[in-house]
């Protein structure tokens, strides 16, 4: 009788993109990055058992007419946040696996606490946590002021074991913070390596697909503000959000990047306070400034973010350059949008910007990713170089063309529809 034997073998595995290499070098040859190349030992012959558990497709099915296959329609689970369900589409959504992004302490868990303790008191809910003691979780809650008295949490990282607890305990929800910190016993990588994370995700997507289990996985972000590890987690789950805002900036933004059952660019607004954070009713209050007077350089935009308009103040400010290379500096706008908006004006109405220094700024730290900004831009930069205040109570927004025409964007009546909510009165579009 023949038996498989599990073998194991060295690959260098780029912890950027995830490519494997069979011997060591200094850059990564399909990301380019530098120095990402680490040595991990991976198995290469594992046994039918290894295999089922590494698989995350939810069984094997016969191939079938799109027509036969039956529709289940989603029940969607509040979460209690009001803005929170909006980013993940109305609610959650039962066998659905969320990844969450964002710096540390920007306030990930607390989220994610505050929702699962409100769960609890109306399905069986488990918080199991990689990084924390239960003692700091309890901690947490209670500064919090949260009702815990039915919410079930857990202090492991092995995914094995984490799976054997869920199967006992059955739950609606299942939170892992986070999965950088998770391992599997069928790889011997070291936890939050680039084999560790998808092997340990794949196990536990595919629980979560058996089970229909609503499950959250909290992941850490790099420097550049990308999810850590391979691309290939972002693919693997159905939902991506990201957390925006400074650490020490009293509001968050939580954005969905990628939603299977959802708007994506969909996006929610939380303030943090001492008991957590609690929604935004009216997030276009929080991004404008409340100017006794008009100033130059400032122009209130309606920007279009998932399913909602909102309003947006743009700044810009140009000051003279003694440099040989004026500053071009954006701050929640595309760098290159700004280099052809200043070319346009040159172009097509002889505004001559190449001695000065042009800083724009989104009020907030909101990013606008739209077309609908470029008017905006352009008003704002006409604004501080001329000094002179643009009309109280005036909308901007429209896309401009490189022959200098501006053109429609979609959604114009709802975004007007809410600047005249806040008692604005003339519109250039």
């Amino acid at each position: 009788m023949k038996i498989n034997m599990i073998k194991t073998k060295t690959k260098f595995i780029c912890q950027q993109c995830g490519n494997e290499f069979s011997k060591w070098q200094g850059q990564c040859t399909a990301c380019h990055a530098w120095n990402t190349l680490v040595e991990e030992v991976v198995m290469t012959g594992k046994t039918k058992h290894a295999q089922a558990q590494l698989s995350y497709a939810v069984s094997q099915s016969d191939i079938t007419l799109l027509k036969n296959v039956s529709l289940n329609v989603d029940t969607r689970l509040s979460t209690g946040l009001e803005e929170f369900d909006r980013v993940l589409g109305g609610g959650m959504v039962s066998d659905s696996v969320v990844l969450i992004g964002g710096d540390p302490g920007i306030g990930k868990s607390t989220l994610l606490l505050q929702v699962l303790c409100q769960l609890a008191d109306r399905l069986n809910a488990l918080y199991i946590t990689g990084e924390e003691s239960l003692q700091q979780v309890a901690l947490r809650a209670s500064r919090l002021g949260l009702s815990v008295d039915h919410l079930k949490v857990l202090a492991e990282t092995n995914v094995e074991r984490i799976l054997a607890l869920s199967e006992k305990e059955n739950p609606r929800v299942l939170v892992i913070d986070s999965i950088q910190t998770a391992y599997t016993d069928f790889v011997s990588a070291a936890p939050g390596s680039v084999s560790q994370l998808k092997e340990s995700t794949a196990q536990l997507v595919r629980y979560a697909k058996q089970k229909g289990i609503a499950l959250f996985l909290v992941g850490h972000v790099t420097k550049s503000g990308a999810l850590a590890g391979p691309r290939i987690l972002e693919h693997m789950v159905d939902t991506v959000l990201y957390f925006e805002g400074e650490r020490d900036g009293r509001f968050r933004i939580v954005r969905a990047v990628k939603n299977r059952f959802g708007t994506v660019n969909e996006l929610g607004v939380f303030a943090m306070t001492d008991k957590g954070l609690k929604q935004v009713s009216n997030p276009s209050a929080i991004f404008l400034s409340q100017h006794p007077v008009p100033v130059s350089g400032s122009v209130v935009m309606s920007s279009w973010e998932g399913s909602r308009p909102l309003l947006v103040e743009v700044q810009a400010l140009l000051d003279e350059s003694h440099a040989v290379n004026p500053r071009r500096v954006t701050l929640g706008l595309d760098y290159n949008r700004l280099s052809m908006l200043l070319a346009v004006l040159h172009r097509h109405a002889g505004i001559i910007t190449y001695d000065q220094d042009v800083f724009v700024n989104v009020v907030g730290g909101l990013r606008v990713v739209e077309t609908a900004a470029d008017l905006a831009v352009m008003m704002a930069i006409l604004s501080s170089l001329k000094n002179k205040p643009l009309t109280q109570g005036l909308i901007v927004f429209g896309e401009v063309g490189l022959s200098g025409e501006i053109r429609p964007v979609p959604g114009g009546q709802e975004r007007l529809k809410e600047a005249v909510k806040h008692g604005f009165t003339k519109a250039i579009v």
